[in-house]
């Protein structure tokens, strides 16, 4: 357990990017009635991610990160979460078949509603608003009603996710993650994708194996790991009024966890050294992310491993890396061999988005698919190089049928950016675009695993 540590002592400390609440009553009335709702996640549940990350760290895995960029009000559906769902089943699918290793799932959802902006304040016409700091601070509507912070919508981002999860569960182990249902598992609007084709494949292939299985006197359909899977929620730990209503003390353990989710990460910009954000998070024993971009050093990302793993227990830490195609194969190696050096155990993960945002000549927000692909190709060069394991994935992506990022192969051109660009932030993979990057990854996977045999050897 953290010591001088409680659930508000982040209070004493530097807080970049949470709302001004107006009614101090109001939002201590919203923090009273969500420390009396039920968690939403359950600490064993959290341990067994910590339990799954630490074999990643070992090299015995890899993790599988992806969901919205923001979860909004306005698209909360269940076909949205079945669709986003089906996606990272499928990716996963494509990365375990390919690569012989397990992959831990982990939805951006049911929690994912705040965001952080580069300006506290925008203009629109001469009119100056606060900025949409996501659902469950305001609105995105440019309207002084819908720019306030209301903390009121807490309450709504709660029963969202609760919703949310209890679908995520359903699904999960309920029969729809079983692998006798892998062909059904393909979306309509993929199968104009060539990797469509190539999914199913190696669906015939699980079948094929499934039908062994069972000549051989295996029943498939008692074996739990074939019947479902274990999938698990994350979100930045950023509206940290909300993170400490929702942080309980563990009756077994007597450690605090917060119950928000079950994995939890800092981001870039509040991820230095002394924030409120960082003092919050080293007393929960949650598994923890970290965005890690060009402007951190080494010495400063060991002082922050330092406070928030002093135990250096494995599973604990994931390390996002976000530097942009063109600056990940200089800026990386400098981070892995400081953590190397001073034995750190944490999983390598890669978040190929952030560091891609252009505007195209058509004045949209964009990715490029292959400025993505470029350093995801990057990452797993520099852990070739010096020996490391690349661990992981951290897209933003859905499985609706949007055309936000450009390029793949389904070939999406600036042109098209308009026709179905509904983010309410950044843009996001769709769902032919993300199985694609799966199928790609499992080929980078089988190069490491080939590096690893040759070594060994």
């Amino acid at each position: 357990m953290a010591t001088n540590w409680t659930p508000d002592s982040w209070q004493t400390r530097e807080a970049r990017h949470l709302p001004g609440y107006d009614d101090a009553a109001a939002l201590e009335q919203v923090q009273q009635t969500l420390r009396r709702f039920p968690p939403l996640v359950f600490a064993g549940e959290a341990r067994a991610l910590k339990a799954d990350l630490a074999e990643v760290a070992h090299g015995r895995g890899f993790l599988l990160q992806g969901g919205d960029c923001a979860e909004s009000f306005a698209e909360f559906h269940p076909d949205n979460i079945r669709d986003t769902f089906r996606v990272l089943l499928q990716m996963a699918v494509a990365l375990t078949f390919a690569s012989k290793q397990p992959v831990v799932k982990v939805g951006r959802m049911a929690g994912q509603f705040a965001k952080p902006r580069s300006a506290p304040t925008e203009s629109q016409g001469g009119v100056e608003l606060p900025s949409y700091l996501g659902d469950i601070v305001n609105g995105i509507e440019f309207e002084p009603a819908a720019r306030r912070h209301d903390p009121e919508r807490m309450l709504r981002a709660y029963s969202q996710a609760a919703a949310t999860l209890n679908l995520l569960r359903a699904f999960a182990g309920g029969g729809y993650a079983n692998l006798r249902q892998v062909h059904r598992w393909t979306l309509e609007h993929i199968a104009r994708s060539p990797w469509a084709a190539r999914f199913a494949e190696t669906a015939d292939r699980i079948g094929e194996a499934l039908d062994f299985m069972a000549a051989c006197g295996v029943d498939p359909e008692t074996v739990p790991q074939l019947q479902g899977t274990s999938f698990y929620t994350s979100h930045e730990a950023l509206l940290l009024q909300y993170e400490q209503a929702l942080t309980r003390q563990d009756s077994l353990t007597g450690d605090w966890y917060d119950c928000s989710a079950h994995m939890l990460w800092i981001g870039d910009r509040t991820r230095f050294e002394g924030s409120a954000h960082v003092e919050f998070l080293r007393g929960v024993g949650n598994p923890l992310g970290m965005k890690c971009g060009p402007s951190l050093q080494p010495d400063a990302l060991l002082r922050l491993l330092d406070t928030l793993n002093p135990a250096r227990e494995a599973g604990r830490m994931t390390l996002i890396t976000r530097f942009g195609h063109d600056k990940v194969e200089a800026g990386l190696p400098p981070l892995v061999r400081a953590v190397q050096r001073e034995g750190h155990p944490v999983v390598w993960s890669c978040d190929p988005m952030h560091g891609n945002v252009v505007k195209s000549e058509s004045g949209f927000k964009t990715r490029p698919f292959d400025r993505i692909l470029a350093e995801v190709r990057g990452f797993f060069a520099v852990h070739r190089a010096e020996g490391t394991h690349a661990g992981g994935i951290h897209v933003e992506m859905t499985g609706q049928d949007v055309t936000e990022c450009v390029g793949g192969a389904v070939a999406i051109t600036d042109e098209a950016l308009a026709d179905r660009y509904h983010t309410h932030c950044d843009p996001r993979l769709n769902a032919a675009q993300s199985l694609e990057l799966a199928f790609l990854i499992a080929e980078m996977l089988n190069l490491e695993a080939g590096e690893r045999d040759r070594r060994a050897a």
